[in-house]
């Protein structure tokens, strides 16, 4: 009895020191972006968002004289000067990009825009703009730039951004960042391109991964983040954790009984 009680105590700390080992993990897993020979030279402008079908854009027409832009401005014609900004900011027009790429807009009609970026497209409306308007002014404005985080973070859903300029850090800054069982090193990203969607394979560990053209994010981009081995493990023991303990306590019983 006291042999068996000594080789019970040996096993249970040899079992919690497995466990403490194999959960434990190296900085080499765990530190973002650590140092190497890369040289840091991402530039925002080369991976600027495009305007992609089914976008919504919220497009407002200005001009030294507003008379003017009333036509192409159809609920915002309809406002006074009693409303508030955010009234305002509700009221203003959107356009769906439809299938063939194109917004249709009064008295301009369709005007193809898919694949080209915010700024582009600006230009391409006020040179559309000028044989009605002297001097016009364009403000172009996704409605629906959303980017979704899944996984291994603190509050994983969907997020919709003010601006289409956000990093895969900036993301994972309002899920609450990876938690400490985030595989780091191979973040994915699901990102859809002229209706195909494809995925790439991402290491926050490695100091190259800022000059990726995937660093800056693109509208309904989806972050996922694989959990680490520990992680799957511990869930297949959560799953199982009923029979381990019924079997226990068959042991522990049967166990009582021959040694009494």
């Amino acid at each position: 009895m006291r042999l068996f009680s000594k080789y019970s105590i040996f096993l249970v700390l040899l079992t919690a020191i497995l466990a403490v080992l194999s959960s434990c993990g190296s900085r080499k897993n765990m530190v973002y972006f650590q140092q190497d020979s890369s040289q840091i030279n991402t530039l925002y402008e080369q991976y600027v968002p495009k305007i992609q079908v089914n976008d919504i854009l919220t497009i407002v027409v200005t001009a030294a004289d507003p008379k003017v832009t009333a036509p192409f401005n159809p609920v915002n014609s309809m406002t006074s000067g009693n409303f508030s900004q955010q009234a305002d900011l509700a009221l203003r027009p959107t356009y769906t990009v439809d299938k063939q790429g194109d917004i249709t807009l009064p008295i301009l009609g369709p005007v193809h825009v898919a694949g080209l970026t915010r700024v582009q497209a600006i230009e391409k409306l006020r040179s559309a703009l000028g044989e009605y308007i002297k001097e016009p002014g364009v403000n172009i404005n996704f409605n629906n730039f959303r980017i979704s985080v899944l996984g291994e973070v603190s509050r994983p859903g969907s997020f919709i951004i003010p601006t289409e300029r956000i990093t895969i850090l900036e993301a994972l800054g309002m899920a609450g960042d990876l938690t400490i069982r985030g595989l780091r090193h191979n973040v994915m990203l699901i990102r859809e391109i002229d209706g195909e969607k494809k995925i790439h394979h991402l290491d926050l560990t490695k100091q190259s991964t800022l000059n990726s053209p995937y660093y800056y994010l693109a509208q309904n981009d989806v972050i996922y983040v694989e959990p680490n081995k520990a992680q799957v493990n511990n869930s297949k023991l959560g799953a199982n954790s009923n029979i381990i303990i019924s079997v226990a306590s068959l042991l522990i019983t049967v166990i009582s009984v021959l040694t009494r």
